[in-house]
């Protein structure tokens, strides 16, 4: 199962790196959105991957190691809320850079082909 979360961390963070360095706006976006994902998940496996492991205690018995660490939970999801709020702000300063510039290129000019 690690290797499966691994390899889909990393092809999450190329992929997002490639769409980053895309010549137009939407692309960046997506890019930014699949790097923010990744991360996401490598916060969450900073948890651990156990199945079987209890949310929260059942009974007064048993120990720490008995149930789920809830801080990369918490992480992941004040991450969740960043990323969103980020996003959102990305969108409406590239829909006032284009109607500023007329385009949606990163660059503010169009390709000479």
């Amino acid at each position: 199962m690690e290797i499966v979360l691994a390899a889909a961390i990393g092809v999450l963070t190329t992929c997002g790196i490639w769409l980053l360095l895309r010549p137009r706006t939407f692309q960046v976006v997506m890019g930014l959105t699949l790097v923010s994902y990744a991360v996401n998940l490598f916060i969450f496996s900073t948890g651990g991957l156990r199945t079987g492991a209890e949310p929260i205690l059942k009974g007064a018995s048993g120990g720490l190691a008995d149930y789920a660490d809830p801080l990369p939970q918490a992480l992941v999801l004040t991450a969740i809320v960043i990323s969103f709020a980020t996003t959102a702000l990305l969108l409406v300063v590239i829909l006032a850079a284009r109607g500023f510039s007329g385009g949606d290129h990163v660059d503010g000019q169009a390709d000479e082909s």
